[in-house]
């Protein structure tokens, strides 16, 4: 079997930017909501049959307390901000796994979640649905990959290399030197994607980096400033790379048989009814009994 892990918040956010404005009977957005309802859908329709889906309960995490520039809720218009809540009830009533997450983030479930199928040797290959960067650093082989439902595209660790230079246990590392502009950290100054491609693929991670450019065993252009500017932000450059490692310590299921879709619940006529998705029911009972 394949298991399929999807980035709730990254869908919802999408969906929002991308489809026309809806409001449900009491006067909610919902058009966002009832877009990520019919691509989870589709992804059933088109063969998917273990899912789970993870959420930002709450934007922030454990890691605003680490930097307090990290990413939050500030700025988050209205109408999307109200939508997830909304998005959590109609997944569940759907009869889809989600994981909400609060004091850890959805980066860290789809990892966690991604670790625990794939260790069970049922599991042929994990899809993490999300094109996200941070993910990368999941991607083991072509056991667990980044699936671009978008541009419908597979990213394995070749492809993590192909992209950025580095396999992807040396992404946390990249990113820390980098920086993260949507998670709100800078990154190491004086570093740019090439320069932390090209001394990470030799070193692999941060802290084997030397402070000393004369110990450097890699020849690049203006390595003297780098080590540098490592050398001095070195306490920074250790706090960006624990910002960026995923966590995939939270058990989120016992075994992967707690994924499969078993179709959706009588709530979830009534929660399409309120967004005027009333399409939806039936599709989903179809497909239901037809994988049943």
């Amino acid at each position: 079997m394949d298991v399929h892990l999807l980035d709730g918040t990254y869908e919802l956010f999408r969906h929002f930017f991308g489809v026309p404005s809806q409001r449900d009977t009491l006067g909610r957005e919902v058009g966002a909501v009832r877009g990520v309802l019919a691509s989870v859908l589709g992804m059933f329709e088109g063969g998917t049959t273990h899912l789970g889906v993870a959420t930002d309960h709450i934007v922030e995490s454990f890691r605003n307390e680490l930097w307090p520039d990290y990413k939050t809720g500030e700025g988050i218009d209205p109408d999307l901000w109200t939508q997830f809540g909304l998005l959590e009830e109609a997944l569940t009533a759907m009869g889809v796994v989600i994981w909400p997450m609060e004091q850890l983030e959805a980066d860290d479930a789809l990892a966690s979640a991604a670790a625990s199928a794939a260790a069970d040797p049922a599991v042929e290959r994990v899809y993490i649905c999300s094109p996200d960067k941070d993910l990368s650093q999941c991607v083991v082989g072509d056991r667990i990959v980044q699936l671009d439902r978008r541009a419908n595209t597979v990213r394995d660790a070749a492809g993590v290399v192909e992209k950025f230079g580095v396999p992807p246990q040396s992404i946390p590392d990249y990113l820390a030197l980098v920086g993260d502009s949507a998670d709100g950290f800078p990154g190491v100054s004086g570093w740019g994607a090439k320069s932390a491609a090209a001394v990470l693929a030799h070193y692999g991670h941060v802290e084997a980096i030397p402070d000393d450019e004369q110990q450097w065993e890699v020849t690049i252009r203006g390595r003297a400033r780098l080590a540098a500017a490592l050398a001095d932000q070195r306490e920074l450059a250790m706090l960006f790379l624990d910002l960026a490692t995923l966590r995939t310590d939270p058990a989120l299921f016992d075994h992967v048989g707690e994924l499969r879709w078993p179709g959706p619940l009588p709530s979830f006529d009534t929660v399409c009814e309120r967004m005027g998705a009333t399409t939806l029911p039936q599709r989903a009972r179809a497909v239901a009994a037809r994988v049943a």
